[in-house]
């Protein structure tokens, strides 16, 4: 009866629509979605978001779905997850504090929405900044982090986590725990070879992800053996492609060669089958390396390019642009043999990532960012080093992979990140041109989506803005 009464009511009023119910913060229509798993492209899509998370996707328009705050036509512009740069730095000491929190709108505005920070000395400040930005009190990409790293007495880095013992070794590992860090990290400055293996297997048997520099006393592969989940830099897969590895090894533990007197040696005795044949080990093992070239690239032709006239070095505080400097120095010091060296080893560095890609390795995006590391800009980076990923042989749709794939896979997250489907997080860029056809594409970015905002050209250009504003203000 109360639906025949309903009908009635309907036929009288010659109107009875159904009123949407549920509300999206977000609705988006006539994207052209890039689903960076296959390399398929879907047009005419729509998507609805709430609370920071993908509630509906359809090739029909979803607007009259949904009660919407904010309702984005994509005019056919190209959406795919977001940008994760899985190397970056926040530190330089107390003072710059400040300043290292003013990059993280930056990021943003390049389309970063995800940063991986492995280690320095703010661990405390990034631990504070990871739960605001996941609670929308501060604006920045989101951060997973290490907190400080493990490393051995008398470390030339600041802020690590000094061990000589394996009770010490342990105690550390406890205090990263009790921090609630996402991964671990360890270098080896300081850090005995012993000890560096031992701390390994001990983050392992926790339970933690472990990714770090390599000692070179060790070889690549007895370090992935033991677990290393991840190797920070491709100059140890150089020293890995070496046909006398095992020699270089044994010199560097008998104090014979350094690092930097072993580099030269390593360029020059590099071997395509040694490469594979070790990169397979590291396949198996599932031994991800991030490859950071775009610091070697800038060092390596500092000689040509000075970047005293680089637009971003408008976006950052005096401190951290101080911090570039001993970098500068120590590359202004070499003699021309050693430039022609350097530039010959970035090459040959370069050249060995697809035969990483080849051997099964998987490739994840990171670029060395923030302080000390001259010229490697908070987000800008990372689309520096996608194109030099592309330039040195990898498809676009593999580098894509490396910066929106690979890192969620690290870190345990893909079921979270990496696709713009229902039930996965909102974290999204538009493009005007298609990445899968030139990956520099991933420059032409008119709009960001994360943490359930969306920032526009005009908003991301603020961010650009504000930056340059902090910067005016400091003198």
């Amino acid at each position: 009866m109360k639906h025949t009464l309903l009908f009635s009511t309907c036929l009288a009023l010659a109107a009875c629509t159904t009123q949407p119910t549920e509300y999206a913060d977000i609705v988006i229509a006539n994207a052209t979605i890039i689903d960076v798993k296959t390399g398929q492209l879907s047009t005419d899509q729509s998507l609805a978001i709430r609370d920071g998370v993908i509630i509906g996707r359809s090739n029909q328009s979803l607007k009259n779905n949904y009660i919407v705050e904010n309702y984005i036509d994509a005019n056919d512009q190209f959406l795919m997850p977001g940008l994760w740069d899985m190397h970056v730095h926040f530190g330089g000491g107390e003072e710059l504090i400040e300043e290292n929190k003013q990059l993280l709108p930056l990021y943003l505005a390049y389309g970063i929405t995800t940063v991986r920070d492995a280690a320095a000395d703010l661990s405390g400040s990034v631990l504070s900044w990871r739960a605001q930005i996941n609670s929308n009190q501060l604006v920045g990409p989101t951060i997973y982090t290490s907190g400080p790293k493990l490393e051995g007495k008398d470390s030339i880095w600041p802020g690590d986590l000094e061990v000589e013992t394996v009770a010490e070794m342990n105690a550390a590992i406890d205090s990263l725990d009790a921090m609630n860090v996402d991964f671990i990290k360890i270098t080896d400055s300081a850090l005995t070879p012993e000890l560096y293996l031992k701390a390994v297997k001990e983050v392992k048997k926790r339970g933690y992800q472990i990714s770090g520099h390599i000692p070179f006393s060790l070889s690549v592969t007895d370090v992935s053996n033991a677990g290393l989940d991840a190797i920070e830099h491709m100059t140890y897969l150089l020293k890995a492609a070496a046909s006398n590895e095992s020699e270089i090894s044994a010199k560097v533990a008998s104090k014979e060669l350094s690092y930097r007197s072993a580099l030269p040696i390593i360029t020059a005795h590099i071997d395509t089958q040694t490469a594979l044949n070790k990169y397979a080990v590291l396949a198996k093992n599932n031994t991800a390396v991030v490859p950071t070239l775009i610091g070697g690239q800038i060092t390596a032709y500092i000689d040509e390019n000075n970047h005293q006239d680089d637009e971003f070095l408008n976006y950052l505080g005096k401190g951290l642009k101080a911090t570039y400097q001993w970098r500068v120095d120590r590359a202004n010091k070499d003699t021309p043999a050693q430039i022609k060296q350097r530039k010959e080893r970035f090459v040959k560095t370069a050249q060995l990532l697809p035969l990483a890609q080849q051997a099964g390795v998987p490739i994840i995006a990171g670029t060395d960012a923030g302080f000390l590391n001259s010229y490697i800009y908070p987000g800008l980076s990372l689309h520096q080093e996608l194109a030099i990923f592309s330039d040195y042989g990898l498809t676009p749709l593999q580098t894509l992979q490396s910066a929106t794939l690979a890192g969620p896979e690290f870190l345990g997250k893909s079921e979270q990140f990496g696709e713009l489907t229902k039930g996965k997080t909102a974290d999204i860029i538009f493009l005007t041109a298609n990445p899968l056809l030139d990956v520099r594409n991933t420059q032409k970015l008119t709009g960001v989506i994360s943490h359930s905002r969306y920032y526009n050209k005009h908003a991301l250009e603020q961010l650009k803005a504000d930056a340059k504003q902090f910067v005016s203000s400091q003198q």
